[in-house]
């Protein structure tokens, strides 16, 4: 594989590893940008645009990143409550009133980021053209009664995050997401990052597909695998991780151009590498970006632990700050201080705040997986290693 761009000296076996997945783990086309205390240190890309095509990836190509789209998402409220604008400690109710609807009363605006509201599914589900409408999502999900006492236990929130925080933040607002992050966030910083993509950017964006993933290599020992893994879950049409997973049903096409144009806070992302990788080095670091965005105190509490333990939704051990993911071995980041949000099937999106380092990779092969792709871990590892040594 011929890959493009460049990496700062020392961030060489970066490069090798980026590589490597094209050689090794099935990788189609995909990209990576390093930020280190505000200075790009990666900036790579190879393969194809589409996953099934024959166009070169470029430097401006973007992918839709899934569940990576939550990352962004989630700076939004922190930014508001960082302005003044809204309480975390609030129920959610002080600001939408019809979300108390059948025993949601006490549910506070800070369940609805660590995924404690306890509603990651819906009795109907929504079709595609509902899920993005603005309106009958946010009105299914006030009306849904919670899947368990909300506030005192955690499941990832899969599809519902895109009406709870997205309506959250026009009824505070009076904007959509899409339209605050694209306002507040993207373009004052130059990010390649939409949340509903405008027309205008719609040729630079690739087709995503589903590539098998190589097989494992064969261990010496036994392997020890957990009582149910996610994709066991999945396959069980009754458990919580299905119905999460499909309260948009059928599943929507995520290359349809109306799906691109969707808000969906939880999933309908789209972004290069940079633009993921510059939008966390600027919640930590104001250089060379003029200014960061989160103030030290939202800082903290976008990273530190609101929900940790077995997952209702995911199975397995997750752990939550305030919208994102924090490091763990479900999802392994480059340290403990770390957070974001993967996509499912492949992207992953973080900073180190410890390190300095904004994190960005896309890729147009979506792999079997939610959390933690074999192609973004070796990425991680290769920083890992370039950092500590």
């Amino acid at each position: 594989m011929d890959v493009q761009g460049t990496v700062a000296d020392g961030f060489e076996p970066v490069r090798d590893a980026f590589a490597e997945n094209f050689a090794r783990r099935g990788e189609r086309g995909a990209a990576l940008a390093l930020y280190l205390h505000g200075r790009k240190v990666a900036d790579l890309w190879g393969g194809t645009k589409d996953a099934d095509g024959q166009e070169p990836w470029t430097r401006d190509t973007a992918q839709v990143v899934r569940s990576a789209t939550k990352g962004v998402a989630a700076a939004v409220p922190l930014l508001l409550h960082q302005r003044g604008q809204l309480d975390l400690d609030a129920r959610v109710s002080r600001y939408w009133p019809e979300f108390k609807a059948n025993g949601k009363e006490r549910v506070l605006v800070r369940h609805l980021l660590s995924h404690r509201a306890a509603v990651p599914a819906l009795d109907t589900p929504l079709t595609p053209a509902q899920a993005g409408d603005g309106v009958s999502g946010p009105e299914a999900v006030a009306a849904q009664a919670p899947a368990w006492e909300p506030g005192t236990d955690h499941g990832y929130h899969a599809q519902t995050f895109s009406w709870t925080i997205g309506e959250l933040v026009r009824r505070v607002t009076g904007r959509t997401i899409g339209r605050w992050v694209a306002e507040e966030i993207a373009r004052p910083l130059g990010l390649g990052l939409w949340i509903g993509l405008p027309e205008a950017e719609r040729p630079r964006v690739g087709r995503i597909g589903d590539v098998p993933a190589p097989a494992a290599p064969a261990s010496a020992g036994p392997r020890v695998r957990p009582k149910r893994s996610v994709a066991e879950a999945y396959q069980d049409p009754e458990s919580l991780t299905r119905r999460a997973f499909g309260a948009i049903a059928p599943t929507p096409d995520e290359n349809d151009p109306d799906y691109l144009r969707t808000e969906l806070a939880a999933s309908s992302g789209v972004a290069t590498a940079d633009g993921l990788a510059r939008f966390y080095a600027a919640l930590i670091d104001q250089v060379p970006f003029g200014r960061r965005l989160f103030a030290p105190a939202t800082l903290t509490l976008a990273r530190t632990e609101e929900s940790t333990g077995p997952d209702r939704v995911l199975v397995v051990n997750t752990r939550f700050g305030l919208g994102y993911m924090l490091h763990s071995p479900s999802s392994p980041m480059l340290g403990p201080g770390s957070f974001g949000h993967p996509g499912r099937g492949g992207s992953l999106a973080f900073a180190d705040p410890e390190s300095g380092l904004g994190f960005g990779y896309v890729t147009n092969g979506m792999q079997r997986g939610v959390t933690a792709d074999p192609r973004a871990q070796a990425l991680v590892r290769a920083v890992r290693t370039v950092l500590t040594a």
